[in-house]
């Protein structure tokens, strides 16, 4: 754990990253960001989804990639100036609705076949990341699957990427059904996904 551990980052943080830069992690252009995407994408086969929840969906250039495959998509932030981007950013889809919510403190009450959390989990302290492993588990429907995603490198944050995948994995209490590591990301899937496989 790093030496923020106790607290998750608050909203003002993310907005003030987003006063200074638009897109402060370079996600409309970056190498690495579309290398992930696709690795992403793929650990999720051919599947579709019927209700997928995606978490800090920022200006929403993954989303616009997941939409394809969901009839419907929440994709939410804890700020409100990237969810403006995103939503001209994914104009062309029908099926996202955007919200500003903080998780777990506004975490929705409906169930989802599908939760994402791409890099965002680092944000929290461990007992919000168990917080919201529980409530994934909790709101995941028979036969849905949860993508998490995380930076490996050194960062100066709550959480390090490997210590938030396995406090999610472990208090979430389902299956882990696969893990690939990346030279910068790991990638875990939980849940019942019927082409994963076993890590």
């Amino acid at each position: 754990m790093t030496a923020h551990g106790d607290l998750s980052r608050d909203e003002a943080y993310f907005d003030r990253l987003y006063e200074a830069n638009p897109d402060p992690w370079n996600f409309a252009a970056s190498p690495y960001e579309r290398h992930k995407y696709r690795a992403s994408l793929r650990v999720l086969g051919q599947r579709t989804f019927a209700a997928a929840f995606e978490i800090g969906c920022s200006i929403g250039v993954f989303t616009a990639l997941l939409a394809p495959r969901c009839q419907a998509l929440l994709a939410v932030d804890t700020a409100a100036a990237p969810l403006r981007a995103a939503a001209q950013n994914c104009a062309a889809f029908a099926q996202i609705r955007f919200e500003k919510r903080m998780v777990p403190r506004d975490w929705p009450a409906q169930k989802f076949d599908l939760i994402v959390l791409s890099e965002m989990l680092y944000f929290l302290s461990p007992a919000d990341v168990r917080r919201c492993a529980k409530l994934a588990r909790e709101t995941l429907l028979p036969g849905g699957c949860v993508l998490l995603v995380n930076y490996t490198a050194h960062i100066d944050e709550p959480c390090s990427g490997d210590d938030a995948a396995a406090l999610f994995i472990a208090a979430s209490a389902l299956p882990w059904l696969h893990h690939r590591r990346d030279r910068r990301f790991r990638i875990d899937v939980l849940g019942a996904l019927a082409t994963a496989t076993t890590p």
